[in-house]
């Protein structure tokens, strides 16, 4: 029930990301600030989501998640409807901060909290939560893209806002903490029985080496998934009708409702293939298939049947970045302090967020070929690393910490054995 809980609420909040590259287009023919000037607005929104949620795991850690989601979907809310009211890019940014906070309360929470209930299955629990965001914004990217038509993006940005702030505030108050017992568990010969506080974790090499990682497969993503809409415009396929699975849409509608499906079966599938395969070799498979993915885009991208198939499956293999990191940290880092240790890290997405509007410049110059050509780069790097560097090094990890805590594997999860 608590991981359901998580799951909807991580669904209320994920058009503040991905459905935002529906409004980018009609804020610009209304005000004509430039991609790139609106996009400092996500670039915004993210950096304030995931650098602040050391800060809130820390508080989750301390008092619990039911009043830090609670705040979230209050500013969740608020900033959806100041979007709806903004007539300046100053107003933009501020919404986008306020949306950035709310969005960080609600992800960091959620997180954490499902890592703590299911320290034995940590791969599969963070995934399913996570696909509460990847896969939160298919069922409503078709009403605001037909209330955007309709009614004009201000009315959306009202609407939505108040029913998404709305049903956060109500299930934060059904969001306990989790026994201590259920951390009484055997962990593996790859987890660690010892919980790293924040301090100890920032001494540790593998923190570093897991941010670049997040880092280098995050810029792409967030990239796609805050330019789709104008990659379309500018390939000429926004609005060619595709065809498939027995449905018919314009082709951007489409890509971005299956995007979204296959992000959200793809965050838990990876975890769960994360804990039988393990974290590392999973990392590396999705990685290079989304640079395979990413390279198929720069040849026949304007293919609207490819675009569509190729951005899906793209989406599939990168939102498990979002199950397997906080995995794989709490795997080396324990249990105790998961949400505190999982929010550092997660600071590597706003890290990468800096380059989407790097990227929206990049692609006006000198075309999204190039910008697609810079992510493969990305992820064949952050795949290699994972076979060749953070493998060696976690083991390394391993060994190290039993030997200076005198627990073997197998020992009670969050104790330091004397």
């Amino acid at each position: 029930m608590q991981l359901f809980i998580g799951v909807l609420c991580m669904a209320c909040v994920a058009n503040l990301q991905y459905g935002w590259t529906l409004f980018v287009n009609p804020i610009d023919a209304k005000y004509h600030w430039g991609r790139a000037a609106i996009q400092v607005a996500f670039s915004t929104f993210v950096l304030i989501e995931t650098w602040l949620i050391p800060v809130e795991g820390y508080l989750v850690d301390k008092y619990g998640p039911r009043g830090v989601v609670l705040g979230g979907g209050v500013l969740v809310g608020l900033a959806w409807v100041i979007n709806s009211y903004a007539t300046t890019l100053g107003v933009l940014y501020f919404a986008a901060a306020l949306g950035g906070i709310g969005t960080g309360c609600v992800y960091g929470t959620c997180v954490g909290n499902a890592l703590k209930w299911f320290p034995g299955r940590r791969g599969i629990a963070a995934g399913i939560t996570a696909a509460g965001f990847g896969a939160g914004a298919a069922l409503s990217i078709q009403p605001i893209s037909h209330m955007i038509n309709s009614s004009g993006y201000e009315q959306a940005f009202f609407v939505f806002g108040l029913i998404q702030g709305g049903i956060v505030i109500v299930l934060s108050f059904l969001l306990l903490v989790a026994p201590e017992n259920l951390a009484a568990v055997k962990v593996k010969a790859n987890q660690t029985a010892y919980g790293y506080t924040p301090a100890e974790v920032l001494r540790s090499p593998v923190f570093y080496v897991l941010y670049i990682m997040f880092v280098l497969i995050a810029a792409g993503g967030l990239t796609m998934a805050a330019s789709m809409a104008p990659i379309a415009k500018d390939l000429k396929i926004e609005k060619i009708p595709v065809e498939m699975l027995g449905m018919a849409m314009p082709a951007l509608v489409f890509a971005l409702t299956l995007n979204r499906i296959f992000d959200g079966v793809g965050r838990p599938f990876f975890g769960w293939l994360s804990d039988h395969i393990g974290r590392e070799y999973t990392m590396a498979i999705a990685f290079f298939v989304g640079a395979a993915c990413l390279f198929t885009l720069s040849q026949s991208g304007s293919n609207p049947v490819v675009f569509v198939l190729v951005t899906a499956l793209y989406f599939g293999v990168y939102g498990e970045i979002f199950s397997l990191f906080p995995a794989t940290q709490g795997d080396t880092f324990g249990s105790k302090f998961a949400a505190s240790n999982a929010g550092m890290l997660y600071t590597a997405k706003g890290t990468g967020s800096l380059l989407v509007p790097i990227a929206a410049g990049i692609a006006k110059t000198h075309g999204w070929g190039s910008v697609f050509s810079l992510f493969v780069s990305c992820n064949v790097i952050a795949g290699l690393m994972a076979l060749f560097v953070l493998k060696p090094m976690r083991i390394k990890h391993f060994a190290k910490t039993r030997e200076v805590s005198g627990a073997a594997p197998g020992a009670v999860a969050g104790t330091r054995t004397t």
